[in-house]
């Protein structure tokens, strides 16, 4: 599916990535974790193509990647949403859907993914009408719509609160379940991470520094260190 090969980002004599490899299975959900400044957003932006790497490969089912511009990777199948809101706030929730379906040529079960989100009866409102929590929804349905082999999602639970996170952490399920396509999510909430996801890949100062189930990962010594803490590398 998705394989990076010693992925390095540097910006003049900062290294926010360095020498990343891991392949990321059709239908897998893998979180990333990792303090603020590991390089998180710079390695979703390098794979999406909003940046290009200072070294390093990445192909998708064998093609490589590089030269591609973002647009192309979204229509070789790799989607995204962001950590700052990037859905369109004059359009209304069904034109930001339909801006991706038409992009895609149309994509299975966009349908069902605004009725799985939430957004049924709120199709004709205007995006930035909508609460934090739906606009943060419609920005992974737009993605759906894309009809992706591969979903990133950069803090898709930011400003939810438990009930809604929890319910997002189901429908995730339900994407993994209905579209087949690999979910890779970064966010800060451990619970809703190590409850969705099948494996972790963790980042410190750019570079990885452990992967595994989240039982393993809750239980490594250098992520308690670096990220975890020792209270909850205790409890795990």
């Amino acid at each position: 599916m998705l394989e990076l090969n010693g992925v390095s980002k540097s910006f003049g004599g900062v290294h926010a990535v360095r020498d990343v490899s891991f392949v990321l299975e059709q239908g897998e959900v893998r979180g990333l974790i990792g303090p603020n400044g590991a390089g998180k957003s710079t390695l979703v932006n390098l794979i999406s193509g909003l940046l290009a790497p200072t070294a390093g490969s990445m192909t998708l089912d064998g093609l490589p990647l590089k030269g591609k511009s973002a647009h192309q990777r979204a229509r070789l199948g790799i989607a995204r949403t962001f950590q700052n809101l990037r859905v369109f706030p004059s359009l209304s929730v069904e034109q930001n859907i339909d801006v991706a379906r038409y992009a895609a040529g149309g994509a299975p079960l966009v349908d069902a993914a605004i009725a799985e989100f939430g957004l049924r009866d709120k199709l004709t409102a205007r995006a930035n009408a909508l609460s934090y929590g739906d606009q943060r929804r419609l920005e992974i349905v737009r993605g759906l719509a894309l009809g992706p082999k591969v979903l990133m999602l950069d803090e898709p639970a930011a400003g939810m609160n438990e009930e809604e996170t929890a319910a997002l952490g189901a429908s995730l399920r339900w994407v993994q379940r209905e579209a087949g396509c690999a979910l890779f999510v970064i966010d800060h909430d451990l619970k809703f991470i190590m409850t969705l996801c099948d494996r972790i890949t963790v980042l410190d100062m750019g570079a990885v520094i452990a992967e595994g189930s989240p039982q393993e990962i809750t239980q490594n010594p250098k992520v308690i260190s670096a990220y975890l803490g020792e209270d909850i590398g205790a409890e795990a």
